[in-house]
Protein backbone atom coordinates (compact mmCIF):
# COMPACT_ATOMS: atom_id res chain seq x y z
CA UNK A 1 0.00 0.00 0.00
CA UNK A 2 1.46 3.36 -1.03
CA UNK A 3 1.92 6.26 1.40
CA UNK A 4 -1.06 8.29 0.17
CA UNK A 5 -3.36 5.27 0.43
CA UNK A 6 -2.17 4.61 4.01
CA UNK A 7 -2.82 8.24 4.99
CA UNK A 8 -6.24 8.17 3.27
CA UNK A 9 -7.38 5.01 5.08
CA UNK A 10 -5.99 6.26 8.40
CA UNK A 11 -7.80 9.61 8.11
CA UNK A 12 -11.02 7.87 7.03
CA UNK A 13 -10.95 5.46 9.98
CA UNK A 14 -10.10 8.30 12.38
CA UNK A 15 -12.97 10.41 11.01
CA UNK A 16 -15.48 7.54 11.34
CA UNK A 17 -14.37 6.66 14.88
CA UNK A 18 -14.32 10.32 15.93
CA UNK A 19 -17.81 10.83 14.51
CA UNK A 20 -19.15 7.74 16.27
CA UNK A 21 -17.55 8.79 19.56
CA UNK A 22 -19.05 12.27 19.43
CA UNK A 23 -22.42 11.12 18.04
CA UNK A 24 -23.23 8.12 20.21
CA UNK A 25 -20.96 7.96 23.25
CA UNK A 26 -20.09 10.25 26.13
CA UNK A 27 -16.46 9.15 26.24
CA UNK A 28 -13.57 11.60 25.89
CA UNK A 29 -12.53 11.72 22.24
CA UNK A 30 -9.15 9.99 22.45
CA UNK A 31 -10.49 7.22 24.69
CA UNK A 32 -13.47 6.62 22.42
CA UNK A 33 -11.48 6.35 19.20
CA UNK A 34 -8.87 4.12 20.85
CA UNK A 35 -11.55 1.78 22.22
CA UNK A 36 -13.18 1.54 18.79
CA UNK A 37 -9.85 0.71 17.17
CA UNK A 38 -9.25 -2.00 19.81
CA UNK A 39 -12.76 -3.40 19.27
CA UNK A 40 -12.12 -3.47 15.52
CA UNK A 41 -8.87 -5.36 16.14
CA UNK A 42 -10.65 -7.88 18.40
CA UNK A 43 -13.46 -8.38 15.87
CA UNK A 44 -10.91 -8.97 13.12
CA UNK A 45 -9.27 -11.66 15.28
CA UNK A 46 -12.59 -13.37 15.96
CA UNK A 47 -13.71 -13.15 12.35
CA UNK A 48 -10.35 -14.23 10.92
CA UNK A 49 -11.61 -17.70 9.88
CA UNK A 50 -15.03 -16.59 8.62
CA UNK A 51 -13.84 -13.40 6.94
CA UNK A 52 -10.15 -13.91 6.10
CA UNK A 53 -10.22 -11.00 3.66
CA UNK A 54 -11.23 -8.54 6.40
CA UNK A 55 -8.54 -9.77 8.76
CA UNK A 56 -5.96 -9.75 5.97
CA UNK A 57 -6.81 -6.13 5.09
CA UNK A 58 -6.72 -4.84 8.70
CA UNK A 59 -3.56 -6.71 9.63
CA UNK A 60 -1.88 -5.76 6.36
CA UNK A 61 -2.83 -2.12 6.81
CA UNK A 62 -1.58 -2.09 10.41
CA UNK A 63 1.68 -3.74 9.36
CA UNK A 64 2.19 -1.13 6.63
CA UNK A 65 2.37 1.60 9.29
CA UNK A 66 5.80 1.98 10.85
CA UNK A 67 4.33 3.14 14.14
CA UNK A 68 7.63 3.56 15.94
CA UNK A 69 9.08 5.79 13.22
CA UNK A 70 5.85 7.69 12.65
CA UNK A 71 5.46 8.40 16.35
CA UNK A 72 9.04 9.17 17.40
CA UNK A 73 10.33 10.83 14.22
CA UNK A 74 7.23 12.63 12.91
CA UNK A 75 4.18 13.06 15.15
CA UNK A 76 5.83 13.45 18.55
CA UNK A 77 7.51 16.75 17.70
CA UNK A 78 4.24 18.39 16.62
CA UNK A 79 2.32 17.04 19.62
CA UNK A 80 4.94 18.17 22.14
CA UNK A 81 5.29 21.60 20.53
CA UNK A 82 1.52 22.08 20.73
CA UNK A 83 1.49 21.09 24.42
CA UNK A 84 4.46 23.32 25.25
CA UNK A 85 2.98 26.25 23.31
CA UNK A 86 -0.09 26.19 25.58
CA UNK A 87 1.81 25.59 28.83
CA UNK A 88 1.99 28.45 31.32
CA UNK A 89 5.70 29.16 31.76
CA UNK A 90 5.06 31.11 34.95
CA UNK A 91 3.38 28.06 36.48
CA UNK A 92 6.34 25.97 35.36
CA UNK A 93 8.71 28.31 37.22
CA UNK A 94 6.57 28.06 40.37
CA UNK A 95 6.66 24.24 40.27
CA UNK A 96 10.09 23.74 38.70
CA UNK A 97 11.59 21.88 41.67
CA UNK A 98 8.80 19.32 41.74
CA UNK A 99 8.82 18.94 37.97
CA UNK A 100 12.59 18.37 37.78
CA UNK A 101 12.65 16.04 40.79
CA UNK A 102 9.88 13.78 39.52
CA UNK A 103 11.02 13.86 35.88
CA UNK A 104 14.58 12.77 36.73
CA UNK A 105 14.94 11.04 40.10
CA UNK A 106 11.34 9.87 39.96
CA UNK A 107 11.72 8.22 36.54
CA UNK A 108 15.01 6.57 37.54
CA UNK A 109 13.54 5.18 40.77
CA UNK A 110 10.39 4.02 39.00
CA UNK A 111 12.37 2.12 36.33
CA UNK A 112 14.59 0.43 38.92
CA UNK A 113 11.75 -0.43 41.32
CA UNK A 114 9.59 -1.75 38.50
CA UNK A 115 12.41 -3.77 36.94
CA UNK A 116 13.57 -5.26 40.23
CA UNK A 117 10.08 -6.19 41.42
CA UNK A 118 9.13 -7.64 38.01
CA UNK A 119 12.26 -9.81 37.99
CA UNK A 120 11.39 -11.13 41.45
CA UNK A 121 7.77 -11.89 40.42
CA UNK A 122 8.93 -13.61 37.21
CA UNK A 123 11.20 -15.85 39.24
CA UNK A 124 8.32 -16.78 41.53
CA UNK A 125 6.12 -17.62 38.53
CA UNK A 126 8.97 -19.51 36.80
CA UNK A 127 9.06 -17.17 33.80
CA UNK A 128 12.38 -16.56 32.06
CA UNK A 129 12.94 -12.81 31.85
CA UNK A 130 16.52 -11.65 32.58
CA UNK A 131 17.02 -8.76 34.98
CA UNK A 132 18.43 -6.46 32.29
CA UNK A 133 15.26 -6.92 30.21
CA UNK A 134 13.15 -6.18 33.29
CA UNK A 135 15.03 -2.89 33.67
CA UNK A 136 14.70 -2.23 29.92
CA UNK A 137 10.95 -2.77 30.23
CA UNK A 138 10.90 -0.40 33.20
CA UNK A 139 12.78 2.27 31.24
CA UNK A 140 10.26 2.36 28.40
CA UNK A 141 7.12 2.49 30.59
CA UNK A 142 8.30 4.66 33.51
CA UNK A 143 8.27 8.09 31.78
CA UNK A 144 4.77 9.52 31.61
CA UNK A 145 3.53 10.37 28.14
CA UNK A 146 3.08 14.09 27.44
CA UNK A 147 0.64 13.34 24.62
CA UNK A 148 -1.65 11.15 26.73
CA UNK A 149 -1.40 13.53 29.70
CA UNK A 150 -2.25 16.58 27.59
CA UNK A 151 -5.15 14.81 25.89
CA UNK A 152 -6.76 13.44 29.06
CA UNK A 153 -6.12 16.26 31.54
CA UNK A 154 -7.92 18.87 29.46
CA UNK A 155 -11.30 18.05 31.02
CA UNK A 156 -10.04 16.78 34.36
CA UNK A 157 -10.89 18.32 37.72
CA UNK A 158 -7.38 17.92 39.06
CA UNK A 159 -6.08 20.76 41.26
CA UNK A 160 -4.15 23.19 39.06
CA UNK A 161 -0.89 22.81 41.01
CA UNK A 162 -0.88 19.03 40.53
CA UNK A 163 -1.96 19.41 36.90
CA UNK A 164 0.97 21.72 36.24
CA UNK A 165 3.39 19.30 37.94
CA UNK A 166 2.15 16.28 35.97
CA UNK A 167 2.08 18.18 32.67
CA UNK A 168 5.54 19.68 33.25
CA UNK A 169 6.92 16.31 34.27
CA UNK A 170 5.56 14.65 31.13
CA UNK A 171 7.20 17.31 28.96
CA UNK A 172 10.65 16.90 30.51
CA UNK A 173 11.00 13.26 31.56
CA UNK A 174 11.94 12.01 28.09
CA UNK A 175 15.59 12.91 28.70
CA UNK A 176 16.24 10.52 31.58
CA UNK A 177 13.83 7.95 30.12
CA UNK A 178 15.64 7.84 26.78
CA UNK A 179 19.07 7.59 28.43
CA UNK A 180 17.86 4.68 30.59
CA UNK A 181 16.30 2.98 27.56
CA UNK A 182 19.44 3.31 25.42
CA UNK A 183 21.73 2.22 28.26
CA UNK A 184 19.72 -0.88 29.16
CA UNK A 185 19.19 -1.74 25.49
CA UNK A 186 22.95 -1.69 24.87
CA UNK A 187 23.55 -3.90 27.91
CA UNK A 188 20.81 -6.30 26.82
CA UNK A 189 22.12 -6.46 23.23
CA UNK A 190 25.75 -6.89 24.36
CA UNK A 191 25.81 -9.06 27.51
CA UNK A 192 29.61 -8.75 27.75
CA UNK A 193 29.44 -4.98 27.88
CA UNK A 194 29.77 -3.44 31.34
CA UNK A 195 27.77 -0.48 32.59
CA UNK A 196 29.63 2.82 32.46
CA UNK A 197 28.33 5.54 34.77
CA UNK A 198 30.52 8.08 33.00
CA UNK A 199 29.11 7.05 29.63
CA UNK A 200 25.54 7.27 30.92
CA UNK A 201 26.17 10.75 32.35
CA UNK A 202 27.73 11.93 29.10
CA UNK A 203 24.84 10.50 27.11
CA UNK A 204 22.38 12.21 29.44
CA UNK A 205 24.20 15.54 29.11
CA UNK A 206 24.33 15.25 25.32
CA UNK A 207 20.68 14.30 24.97
CA UNK A 208 19.25 16.74 27.53
CA UNK A 209 21.42 19.84 27.35
CA UNK A 210 22.06 19.41 23.64
CA UNK A 211 18.33 19.12 23.01
CA UNK A 212 17.46 22.12 25.16
CA UNK A 213 20.13 24.26 23.48
CA UNK A 214 19.04 23.22 19.97
CA UNK A 215 15.38 23.92 20.73
CA UNK A 216 16.10 27.28 22.35
CA UNK A 217 18.30 28.36 19.43
CA UNK A 218 15.94 27.40 16.60
CA UNK A 219 12.90 28.47 18.62
CA UNK A 220 14.45 31.91 19.24
CA UNK A 221 15.28 32.35 15.53
CA UNK A 222 11.75 31.30 14.57
CA UNK A 223 10.21 33.62 17.16
CA UNK A 224 12.25 36.61 15.94
CA UNK A 225 11.09 35.91 12.38
CA UNK A 226 7.45 35.57 13.45
CA UNK A 227 7.55 38.74 15.52
CA UNK A 228 8.94 40.80 12.62
CA UNK A 229 5.90 40.23 10.35
CA UNK A 230 2.10 40.48 10.55
CA UNK A 231 1.07 37.86 7.98
CA UNK A 232 -0.50 35.00 9.96
CA UNK A 233 -0.11 32.41 7.19
CA UNK A 234 3.64 33.01 7.13
CA UNK A 235 3.83 32.92 10.93
CA UNK A 236 2.07 29.54 10.96
CA UNK A 237 4.42 28.20 8.27
CA UNK A 238 7.43 29.34 10.29
CA UNK A 239 6.13 27.61 13.46
CA UNK A 240 5.60 24.34 11.54
CA UNK A 241 9.05 24.65 9.98
CA UNK A 242 10.60 25.17 13.42
CA UNK A 243 9.22 21.80 14.56
CA UNK A 244 10.33 19.99 11.42
CA UNK A 245 13.82 21.49 11.41
CA UNK A 246 14.32 20.71 15.10
CA UNK A 247 13.13 17.12 14.68
CA UNK A 248 15.45 16.41 11.75
CA UNK A 249 18.43 18.24 13.23
CA UNK A 250 18.06 16.46 16.57
CA UNK A 251 18.23 13.09 14.78
CA UNK A 252 21.41 14.13 12.98
CA UNK A 253 23.09 15.51 16.12
CA UNK A 254 21.90 12.67 18.40
CA UNK A 255 20.27 15.01 20.92
CA UNK A 256 16.79 14.80 22.42
CA UNK A 257 14.26 15.92 19.84
CA UNK A 258 11.36 15.87 22.34
CA UNK A 259 13.18 18.19 24.74
CA UNK A 260 14.22 20.42 21.85
CA UNK A 261 10.67 20.98 20.58
CA UNK A 262 9.45 21.48 24.16
CA UNK A 263 12.08 24.19 24.69
CA UNK A 264 11.07 25.87 21.41
CA UNK A 265 7.37 25.65 22.24
CA UNK A 266 7.85 27.16 25.69
CA UNK A 267 9.99 29.97 24.26
CA UNK A 268 7.54 30.84 21.47
CA UNK A 269 4.45 30.48 23.65
CA UNK A 270 5.74 32.65 26.49
CA UNK A 271 6.49 35.74 24.41
CA UNK A 272 4.19 38.27 22.72
CA UNK A 273 4.27 38.67 18.95
CA UNK A 274 3.47 42.36 19.09
CA UNK A 275 3.48 45.25 21.56
CA UNK A 276 0.02 46.20 20.30
CA UNK A 277 -2.65 44.48 22.47
CA UNK A 278 -5.06 44.59 19.50
CA UNK A 279 -2.84 42.16 17.60
CA UNK A 280 -3.99 38.65 18.56
CA UNK A 281 -1.43 36.61 16.66
CA UNK A 282 -0.45 34.53 19.72
CA UNK A 283 -4.08 33.65 20.39
CA UNK A 284 -4.72 32.61 16.80
CA UNK A 285 -1.50 30.58 16.66
CA UNK A 286 -2.41 28.71 19.84
CA UNK A 287 -5.89 27.95 18.48
CA UNK A 288 -4.52 26.58 15.21
CA UNK A 289 -1.96 24.44 17.05
CA UNK A 290 -4.72 23.33 19.44
CA UNK A 291 -6.72 22.02 16.47
CA UNK A 292 -3.64 20.29 15.06
CA UNK A 293 -3.05 18.75 18.49
CA UNK A 294 -6.60 17.36 18.64
CA UNK A 295 -6.34 15.99 15.10
CA UNK A 296 -2.98 14.29 15.62
CA UNK A 297 -4.10 12.89 18.98
CA UNK A 298 -7.12 11.27 17.36
CA UNK A 299 -4.99 9.71 14.61
CA UNK A 300 -2.37 8.61 17.14
CA UNK A 301 -4.79 6.75 19.39
CA UNK A 302 -6.43 5.09 16.39
CA UNK A 303 -2.97 3.91 15.33
CA UNK A 304 -2.27 2.51 18.81
CA UNK A 305 -5.50 0.52 18.70
CA UNK A 306 -4.81 -0.79 15.19
CA UNK A 307 -1.31 -1.93 16.15
CA UNK A 308 -2.88 -4.43 18.56
CA UNK A 309 -3.75 -6.57 15.53
CA UNK A 310 -0.04 -7.33 15.23
CA UNK A 311 0.44 -8.28 18.89
CA UNK A 312 0.57 -11.97 19.72
CA UNK A 313 -1.33 -12.22 23.01
CA UNK A 314 -1.10 -15.46 24.97
CA UNK A 315 -2.45 -16.28 28.42
CA UNK A 316 1.02 -16.01 29.91
CA UNK A 317 1.74 -12.69 28.22
CA UNK A 318 -1.64 -11.34 29.30
CA UNK A 319 -1.01 -12.39 32.91
CA UNK A 320 2.40 -10.72 32.90
CA UNK A 321 0.83 -7.59 31.42
CA UNK A 322 -1.74 -7.40 34.23
CA UNK A 323 0.99 -7.93 36.82
CA UNK A 324 3.08 -5.22 35.14
CA UNK A 325 0.19 -2.74 35.42
CA UNK A 326 0.05 -3.09 39.19
CA UNK A 327 3.83 -3.15 39.57
CA UNK A 328 4.11 0.06 37.55
CA UNK A 329 1.51 1.79 39.72
CA UNK A 330 3.41 0.69 42.82
CA UNK A 331 6.73 1.85 41.36
CA UNK A 332 5.20 5.18 40.36
CA UNK A 333 3.85 5.76 43.88
CA UNK A 334 7.13 4.84 45.57
CA UNK A 335 9.16 6.96 43.15
CA UNK A 336 7.26 10.17 43.96
CA UNK A 337 7.21 9.72 47.73
CA UNK A 338 10.72 11.20 47.97
CA UNK A 339 9.85 14.37 46.00
CA UNK A 340 6.64 14.78 48.01
CA UNK A 341 8.49 14.45 51.32
CA UNK A 342 11.24 16.86 50.26
CA UNK A 343 8.99 19.44 48.63
CA UNK A 344 5.80 19.10 50.67
CA UNK A 345 6.19 22.35 52.60
CA UNK A 346 7.74 24.56 49.93
CA UNK A 347 5.21 23.48 47.29
CA UNK A 348 2.23 23.04 49.62
CA UNK A 349 1.81 19.40 48.64
CA UNK A 350 -0.13 16.91 50.75
CA UNK A 351 0.48 13.20 51.19
CA UNK A 352 -2.78 12.32 49.43
CA UNK A 353 -1.25 13.98 46.37
CA UNK A 354 0.86 10.82 46.01
CA UNK A 355 -2.23 8.87 44.90
CA UNK A 356 -3.37 11.63 42.52
CA UNK A 357 0.09 11.96 40.96
CA UNK A 358 0.29 8.17 40.70
CA UNK A 359 -3.08 7.75 39.00
CA UNK A 360 -2.50 10.79 36.79
CA UNK A 361 0.83 9.49 35.47
CA UNK A 362 -0.49 8.25 32.13
CA UNK A 363 1.36 6.20 29.53
CA UNK A 364 0.71 6.36 25.81
CA UNK A 365 2.21 6.20 22.35
CA UNK A 366 5.84 6.73 23.37
CA UNK A 367 5.91 3.50 25.40
CA UNK A 368 4.37 1.57 22.49
CA UNK A 369 6.80 3.16 20.00
CA UNK A 370 9.84 2.29 22.14
CA UNK A 371 8.58 -1.28 22.62
CA UNK A 372 8.08 -1.67 18.87
CA UNK A 373 11.62 -0.37 18.29
CA UNK A 374 13.13 -3.24 20.30
CA UNK A 375 15.28 -5.60 18.22
CA UNK A 376 14.20 -9.20 17.82
CA UNK A 377 14.83 -11.31 20.93
CA UNK A 378 13.06 -14.09 22.85
CA UNK A 379 11.62 -11.43 25.16
CA UNK A 380 10.42 -8.81 22.66
CA UNK A 381 6.94 -10.27 22.26
CA UNK A 382 6.36 -10.39 26.01
CA UNK A 383 7.53 -6.81 26.58
CA UNK A 384 5.52 -5.54 23.59
CA UNK A 385 2.32 -7.26 24.70
CA UNK A 386 2.69 -6.10 28.31
CA UNK A 387 3.42 -2.53 27.12
CA UNK A 388 0.19 -2.49 25.13
CA UNK A 389 -1.75 -3.71 28.16
CA UNK A 390 -0.19 -1.00 30.33
CA UNK A 391 -1.02 1.73 27.79
CA UNK A 392 -4.60 0.54 27.29
CA UNK A 393 -5.14 0.36 31.07
CA UNK A 394 -3.56 3.77 31.53
CA UNK A 395 -5.57 5.54 28.83
CA UNK A 396 -8.91 3.79 29.32
CA UNK A 397 -9.11 2.90 33.03
CA UNK A 398 -6.98 5.65 34.57
CA UNK A 399 -8.22 8.21 32.05
CA UNK A 400 -11.90 7.45 32.69
CA UNK A 401 -11.60 7.29 36.48
CA UNK A 402 -9.15 10.16 37.06
CA UNK A 403 -11.85 12.66 38.01
CA UNK A 404 -13.44 10.20 40.43
CA UNK A 405 -10.09 9.62 42.13
CA UNK A 406 -9.47 13.38 42.36
CA UNK A 407 -12.95 14.05 43.75
CA UNK A 408 -12.55 11.29 46.32
CA UNK A 409 -9.20 12.56 47.58
CA UNK A 410 -9.69 16.30 47.24
CA UNK A 411 -13.42 16.76 47.62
Amino acid sequence: MDLFAIITVLFAISAIFSYATNRWTKLPGVIGVMLMAIIMAIISFIAAKSFPGLYSFISGFSASIDFSKAMLDVMLGFLLFASALHFDVQKLKENIRGVLMISTVGVLLSALIFGGSLFYIMKMLHFDLPLIYCFLFGALVSPTDAVAVAALLKKSKMPKRLEHIITGESLFNDGIGLVLFITFLELASSPDKTFSLEGAVLLFAQEVFGGLFLGALIGWIGYKMMRSINDFQTILLISISVVMIITKTALLLHVSGPLAVVAAGLLVGSRPFSDDPQVRTSEFLEKIWGIMDELLNTILFVMIGLQMVLVHITKDFFLIGIIAVFLLLMARALSIILPIVLLRRSMKLKYNNILILTWGGLRGGISVALALSLPESPYRGLILTASFIIVVFSVVVQGLTLNKVVNKLVG
